[in-house]
């Protein structure tokens, strides 16, 4: 097997041009569409470190580029994004750009869902992106606000702040997730190291579907893109304030701006939030889930030649909350007393997160290679016990304070890739290679009363990739991607239990023993494109994703073998879209049709009151549906967008135990899965005494269906809506807004445990945002 992935890397890479280009000086000019110059405007040759910024009279200029066809992308505030194809050539020097008004179409969008920079509706499957000012429009602050903006997309809090996220049925059941999140082209490897706060963002890209090819393990029902915002050789900056119900507060500020002219680069911004929680402890009335969190970007970049470019990204994240998992002991019990618990263990729960990343990439004659290393950690723990039982009885606690040789999370990760030139037109092809490392020690303790069991689970687990991708240009209209990836992954694990009933010696409830476990994976993609016009394109596409295999406690027993493997999950996607801009741009309809099929469905069962969780492949799952988004400016300074997604998720084969027996749960829905997602938005811009100063009104319906939160379909919750609005007035330099989220206060539950605990969704909260740009 390895000799045909080696010979399929030397395939690809004979196909890069070997041969010497000449280079040329280009130019340009940027304008509106009264031909006046735009100062400022971001000017790119995408795949390339080609970029810029137009001066006073609107001008730009490349010195010594590769003759070559390319993508120019511009962009400007206040003017919708352009793309434009330019074919560089010594007889092709100069090209003029003209903007319109933002008010007046939609942005074109550019991606990296492929791992190189290319329009968004050219990709051939689903991708949803957010830009900087949908983000802003929208107000998401937290990857869980993008449920329902992005179709078939579900995200929720458990109690703690991690995520789960489950896209079109595919769901994140573990602390291996179902949906890859990737920020700077870092991947976010597990649920214990990855940042869900939002700020500094440039775009959100949303891929919908399996993406195992180039993405690889836990990205099976798709992959969350964060890109934030890089420096240029203009000096910007921003700070924003927000301040809302509950004492909510949330304070950002950066800056970017180059050190040497053309060389070195540096960007810095800083997030600051809080709030005193939305719930109250009737035990001892006190406010619970009072939390605050600080956020670090920081970003280095030097440009030694056009061809070569190192990139140090270092994020760091602390989460101090008071009042972790404010959960009622069953819905009913938490739809009767909104935001009232009763807890008799009450704790601060310390996150700490540190994600550092340096990338280099290499322009050569016929290819572009980039390497990627990253280290990322978390150290997390309660100060005191938590109450694990959520009531005011003294029953069950959990202590994980064991000092910093438990409970940090470390990973490293390297990829190493190859991709055709940015000039290539004909075929173009990525190919890599992928490794990580993962160190996992944790130590819990479940008290009863004034007993306890003590576990110790020490993981490691390392694995490597390799992959390639091409896509084959047959003829304008016609083109084929084709790619395949081979994981491999090693993990062992090594526990330990001990039981101490109160006021005894402790007694050994399971040796210190270990395992280990190797699983390998083979992620498969084709698809096939017609590209009717530059506008209008269908597609069609095979792709296969999977979910990393792991070792599993059988329980508390210690006659039972203390640990035991389970296999990966895999998931098989058949898609059909259409993706289509139409009236100059100011009209996008993307449409498509899924079915996915998921085997060796891996089934975490909580036992309690030991609090171990059981992973066993216990089940098929079959999901189909349908998603739609429609973006349109209907009138000058109008804007429509209506996403909508419809999911039918069944498992056709599931057996899980139950009280020593086996319970037949065929036919059951999907956890965590909405089966439909309505998302409805409309924003007017009225402008005032200039262009550059405008009323905004913007109203928000968000709709989700019917979704259960246990295997048994037990817990439920049906289909509700929310709304949102915001008002207020743009400048240049300045915005001041006042929100509201949740008019209607509407009682949901966000989030329930199989064993009825249950979380509920924010309650209305009114707000209002200062923010500058200078």
């Amino acid at each position: 097997m390895m000799k045909k992935i080696v010979v399929l890397f030397a395939l690809l890479a004979s196909i890069g041009q070997a041969f010497a280009q000449s280079r040329v000086n280009f130019s340009g000019l940027v304008t509106d569409t009264h031909a006046a110059p735009i100062h400022g405007a971001n000017v790119n040759l995408l795949n390339t470190n080609y970029s810029t910024v137009t001066d006073a009279k609107g001008a730009f200029r490349f010195n010594k580029v590769p003759a070559g066809t390319y993508t120019l992308h511009v962009s400007s505030i206040a003017f919708a994004a352009v793309n434009q194809t330019i074919t560089i050539a010594d007889g092709r020097q100069f090209t003029s750009i003209q903007l319109s008004e933002a008010s007046n179409r939609l942005d074109e969008v550019v991606v990296t869902a492929q791992k190189s920079e290319e329009s968004a509706q050219q990709v051939p499957f689903s991708i949803s992106t957010l830009s900087a000012k949908q983000v802003q429009d929208y107000r998401v602050w937290n990857l869980k606000d993008i449920t329902a903006i992005v179709p078939n997309l579900y995200s929720s809090n458990p109690g703690d702040n991690r995520n789960v996220t489950s896209i079109r049925g595919v769901a994140t059941t573990s602390y291996d997730p179902a949906v890859a999140t990737y920020i700077d082209g870092v991947n976010q490897f597990s649920l214990d190291t990855y940042i869900p706060q939002l700020f500094d963002v440039e775009r959100v890209e949303v891929l919908r579907g399996p993406q195992g090819t180039l993405y690889g393990r836990n990205a099976m029902g798709g992959v969350i893109n964060v890109i934030t915002k890089q420096p240029t050789n203009e000096t910007t900056g921003f700070a924003e304030l927000n301040y809302g119900s509950y004492d909510q507060k949330r304070i950002s500020l950066g800056m970017r701006t180059p050190l040497v002219k053309d060389k070195l680069y540096l960007g810095v911004a800083g997030l600051y939030t809080g709030f005193d929680g939305f719930y109250n402890n009737l035990y001892n009335n006190t406010k619970l889930d009072k939390q605050h969190t600080f956020m670090g970007n920081y970003y280095l970049k030097y440009l030694a030649t056009q061809n070569f470019s190192l990139t140090l990204n270092v994020k760091n994240y602390a989460n101090r909350n008071n009042g972790p998992f404010a959960l009622a002991p069953s819905p009913a019990d938490a739809l009767a007393t909104p935001f009232q618990v009763s807890q008799n263990a009450t704790t601060k729960m310390v996150d700490n997160i540190l994600n550092a990343s340096l990338t280099a990439n290499y322009a050569g004659k016929g290819f572009i290679f980039t390497s990627s290393s990253a280290y990322q950690k978390n150290y997390r723990y309660y100060t005191v016990p938590i109450d694990g039982d959520f009531s005011p009885v003294d029953a069950v606690t959990i202590n994980n304070n064991y000092g910093p040789q438990f409970n940090k999370v470390e990973v490293g990760t390297q990829e190493f890739r190859f991709t055709s030139p940015a000039s290539a037109s004909k075929i173009r092809w990525t190919t890599g290679l992928y490794g990580f490392y993962r160190y996992a020690p944790t130590k819990s303790a479940t008290g009863f009363g004034g007993d306890a069991a003590v576990n110790t689970n020490i993981e490691r687990n390392y694995g490597w990739a390799a992959y390639a991708q091409a896509t084959f240009v047959i003829d304008p209209k016609w083109d084929v991607t084709a790619g395949i990836r081979y994981d491999f992954e090693h993990k062992k694990g090594r526990v330990a239990g001990l039981y101490i009933p109160g006021g005894s010696d402790p007694i050994v409830s399971q040796n210190d023993s270990s395992a280990t476990a190797h699983f390998n994976a083979f992620s498969p993609k084709v698809s096939l494109a017609y590209h009717a016009s530059e506008a209008n394109n269908l597609y069609a596409t095979y792709s296969r994703g999977f979910r990393a295999g792991g070792l599993s406690q059988l329980g508390a027993d210690p006659t039972q073998p203390p640990l035991y493997a389970f296999k990966p999950e895999y998931s098989n996607n058949f898609e059909v879209g259409s993706k289509n801009s139409l009236l100059n741009n100011k009209l996008r309809v993307n449409v498509s049709l899924f079915y996915i099929g998921i085997n060796n469905a891996q089934v975490p069962t909580l036992i309690l009151p030991q609090g171990l969780t059981v992973t066993r492949n216990a089940g098929k799952l079959h999901s189909k549906g349908a998603e739609a988004e429609v973006a349109a400016t209907v009138l000058k300074g109008l804007d429509l967008s209506y996403n909508f997604g419809y999911t039918h998720a069944r498992y056709t084969n599931l057996q899980v135990p139950s009280n020593g027996a086996v319970v037949n749960l065929n036919g059951n829905h999907q956890v965590y899965t909405p089966d439909i997602t309505s998302m409805l938005a409309a924003q007017y811009a009225y402008p005032l005494d200039n262009k550059q100063t405008k009323l905004i009104l913007r109203g928000e319906w968000r709709y989700l269906g019917d979704q259960y939160f246990d295997l048994a379909n037990q817990i439920k919750q049906d289909g509700y809506s929310t709304f949102n609005a915001r008002f207020g007035v743009s400048t240049k330099r300045f915005d001041l807004f006042v929100w509201g989220s949740n008019l209607s206060n509407k009682h949901y539950i966000d989030y329930a445990y199989d064993f009825g605990a249950a979380h509920l969704g924010n309650p209305r909260v009114y707000g209002a945002t200062l923010s500058t740009r200078f």
